[in-house]
């Protein structure tokens, strides 16, 4: 046999729901979450105490570290931490044949990174030879020379320096080479 229901309890009117709510507290509202930079900066100050600053704060100061010319040619892509409190790894990645001159001058890179970075933040550079980003500085010394003829007072100096040399190929390379070499300064 089935149960009978019970009666439902009538619903109360608006005159007895104010009353029921009146008497009774209501959750307060939620606060708002606050600004995401005001809870992540405590965080990241941490974070840079412990690991230091990445290669966005070398990248800023490149050109300073390296030179002009040099940072031209290679970039900072990371940096690798090692385990515990050792020394890491700067991965630069290099355009061409400036890894030669990366190697042969890297003890000089580290010991310029080291006073950005802090000293003995990192121990090696690893070289990737690759191509570099675009940036202003670099685009301008990418862009080809106008060819164009020298003026006859750069072709009469060009040609009374190469006066005693024999005729043949030698020569015509030197001639060619100092030609370009004078479009490169601007005549």
């Amino acid at each position: 046999m089935v149960s009978p229901m019970p009666p439902r309890r009538p619903l109360p009117t608006v005159q007895e729901a104010a009353e029921i709510l009146s008497r009774r507290r209501s959750r307060p509202m939620p606060r708002a979450a606050p600004p995401a930079g005001r809870a992540l900066g405590p965080v990241l100050r941490a974070l840079e105490e412990k690991f230091g600053q990445g290669p966005g704060q070398l990248q800023l100061k490149w050109k300073e570290i390296v030179g002009e010319t040099l940072a031209r040619h290679t970039e900072p892509v990371k940096l690798v931490k090692a385990r515990g409190n050792a020394p890491g790894v700067l991965e630069l990645r290099v355009a061409g044949p400036a890894a030669a001159i990366v190697q042969h001058q890297a003890p000089e890179i580290l010991q310029r990174v080291s006073l950005i970075l802090g000293q003995g933040s990192i121990s090696k550079l690893r070289i990737i030879q690759g191509a570099i980003r675009a940036t202003p500085g670099r685009t301008q010394a990418l862009r080809r020379r106008p060819k164009g003829p020298l003026d006859a007072a750069a072709e009469q100096t060009l040609a009374e320096g190469l006066a005693d040399q024999p005729e043949g190929p030698l020569r015509d390379a030197l001639i060619r080479l100092g030609r370009e070499t004078l479009r490169g300064r601007g005549g």
